[in-house]
């Protein structure tokens, strides 16, 4: 009588087991990485170099000498490069310098875009470039008054530059960039 109720049992589980279960097999949706950052709030940022201009309090400025600074944003993992250079009959070459540095990239690049910066009432005049594609720098800018100051600004990312994965920080960044070279004033 054991086998026959061992049986009985083994035979009721069975069919729980078969027919209980009549939810299909769905496949879970793809994830999409979401990254969201802090809504930036700006600071002016003076010392005693020649420019003033506005930073995001969500990053951290270091000297590092002679008016050149870098900017950091540890949860992203960039970094900003600001560089001053004094105008003394080189402004040709400074143009130059800072133009090469962006074509530079071309190889990695998709695309280029040069926008050009114009803020004749204070005398600052430059150009912003948006390098499009896997490149290791995807935004830079210079401005200059043409006869005193230049000062040059890129940003490079502590990550493999892949283009798709970090959008949402270089759109973040790129948008401060343009904050600073909009905000830059040459002290008189």
């Amino acid at each position: 009588m054991s086998k026959k109720l061992f049986n009985i049992f083994f035979l009721v589980s069975f069919c729980i087991l078969i027919f209980s279960c009549k939810n299909d097999v769905i496949p879970k949706p793809s994830g999409y990485l979401s990254l969201e950052y802090a809504k930036p709030d700006y600071l002016h940022f003076e010392n005693s170099c020649p420019f003033t201009f506005d930073i995001n309090s969500n990053s951290i400025i270091k000297e590092i000498k002679n008016c050149n600074f870098e900017i950091t944003y540890p949860k992203m993992k960039a970094t900003l490069y600001l560089t001053y250079k004094p105008v003394a009959n080189n402004l040709k070459d400074l143009l130059r310098d800072a133009q090469k540095r962006t074509y530079e990239h071309v190889v990695k690049a998709d695309d280029i875009i040069e926008q050009p910066f114009n803020n004749s009432s204070d005398k600052v005049f430059g150009m912003f470039y948006q390098v499009d594609g896997n490149a290791a720098t995807n935004s830079q800018f210079y401005v200059t008054d043409s006869t005193k100051h230049f000062v040059a600004c890129s940003v490079y990312f502590y990550a493999k530059p892949n283009f798709d994965s970090i959008m949402p920080a270089v759109n973040y960044i790129k948008s401060d960039m343009r904050v600073l070279m909009e905000s830059l004033r040459w002290k008189k």
